[in-house]
């Protein structure tokens, strides 16, 4: 199957073969003719799979095929959890549209919001958005959603293990009845089962693999480890093995904080990035990582799902998650599209139960590795995993940090 099976146009299939993509992924196969037959859609696959792709295509073609007036309406609108991705998107989208009369635009909160306003202002007609900035220019009169003809929805559970549900429920209500609307997720879950028969009329399903499995191309083991011995392993590791493209996941943003300043100090090129950095600090390291003149990135979870970095060789769980599912969208930015591509945990006992559920979660005994003079001690006592439901959490923490909530929703 090539794209220009597909029935897209040849200005796109133009910008398509300016990137150097001739065959489409799986996802894509199958979404973009039904995008492009106006089917509602609710579609599964796993990170590094182009999904992006998958709706970008078709949305630019139907309404680049639709007739426009002189002063532009927001007629597209895709929404996703974070900025990063948010950033990222309206990238892709600004490629596709090279030789396509389309203007779009991006916003997202931590930034000015009158550049963002100007650009909507002058006319556009597709906006990618996070909820909380979204929801906050609206509530100014900023920008109205009376016009839309397609949603998206990218990264849906990762939207509502944000938080982000009632933020979604307020924004469908400012839509028009009549809209296409294209769900995409990481996982089938019955939230977003639940999510998906309030907002889809009669859609299609696409599913391209099974669900919470680990892409074949990613080579997975785990290091046990003395706790107290973490970063001079990680370090020791990356200084061997001369790697010069890490992604280094911690589970808080004061462990990526210090981890960061001990690879600095080990003369190791690295930049955090997490939720309390500024966006431009945020951006940079990103940036940074990208073209080469940052080694290792550090990050929280935030990081864990929708960057593109392509062919990113290695990524070290210097923590694993206490959520399983959170395993697989982590080790998700390595083999991509094809590419080989290397998961390592470093796992102290503490770690054991996360790591029995994780296993039980991929269906795989990841192997175990032991570094001489780095191995855990006999004699430490495990803590207490510290298991979270995130539902619940996520509850419990609105109802009982509101200020909180309201931060996290301007992402």
């Amino acid at each position: 199957m090539k794209f220009n099976n597909l029935g897209l146009t040849p200005s796109l299939l133009k910008a398509i073969n300016e990137k150097g993509y001739t065959e489409p992924s799986p996802i894509q196969e199958k979404a973009i003719p039904l995008i492009l037959k106006r089917k509602d859609v609710l579609a599964s696959a796993q990170t590094g799979t182009g999904k992006t792709a998958g709706f970008t295509l078709p949305l630019l073609q139907i309404l680049s095929k639709q007739s426009k007036s002189n002063h532009r309406k927001i007629r597209a609108l895709i929404l996703t959890p974070t900025r990063e991705l948010a950033a990222q998107i309206h990238e892709n989208v600004l490629e596709y549209s090279s030789y396509i009369e389309l203007r779009s635009t991006v916003v997202f909160g931590g930034v000015n919001q009158n550049p963002q306003v100007s650009k909507i202002r002058s006319g556009i007609d597709i906006l990618i958005a996070t909820p909380g900035r979204l929801l906050d220019l609206e509530n100014q009169r900023l920008l109205s959603l009376s016009n839309i003809e397609i949603l998206v929805l990218d990264e849906a559970d990762r939207m509502l293990d944000m938080g982000f549900q009632r933020d979604i429920n307020k924004i469908m209500h400012l839509l028009p009845k009549q809209r296409q609307n294209l769900l995409f997720s990481a996982t089938f879950s019955k939230e977003i089962k639940t999510l998906a028969k309030g907002i889809l009329n009669d859609p299609v399903l696409v599913e391209t693999s099974p669900e919470n499995i680990t892409v074949e191309a990613i080579i997975q083991y785990v290091y046990k480890v003395d706790k107290n011995k973490k970063s001079d392993l990680i370090i020791k590791l990356i200084k061997e093995g001369n790697w010069k493209q890490v992604l280094v996941f911690t589970r808080t943003k004061h462990r990526a904080n210090n981890l960061c300043k001990k690879m600095i100090k080990a003369n190791i090129s690295a930049a955090a990035i997490h939720g309390n950095k500024s966006q431009g600090a945020r951006t940079n390291a990103l940036a940074g990582f990208k073209n080469g003149s940052v080694e290792i990135l550090v990050a929280t979870d935030i990081a864990a799902r929708g960057l593109d970095i392509p062919l990113l060789p290695h990524v070290i769980n210097f923590e694993l998650p206490n959520v399983p599912e959170d395993y697989v969208h982590r080790i998700g930015r390595t083999g991509r599209a094809g590419a080989k591509g290397e998961a390592i945990s470093l796992v102290c006992i503490d770690e054991k139960e996360y790591l029995k559920d994780i296993e039980k979660l991929v269906r795989l005994k990841i192997p175990l590795k032991i570094k001489k003079g780095f191995e855990p001690n006999p004699n430490a006592i495990p803590e207490p995993p510290k298991q979270k439901n995130r539902n619940s959490f996520n509850k419990k923490q609105r109802k009982s940090n509101p200020s909180r909530n309201r931060n996290r929703n301007k992402r």
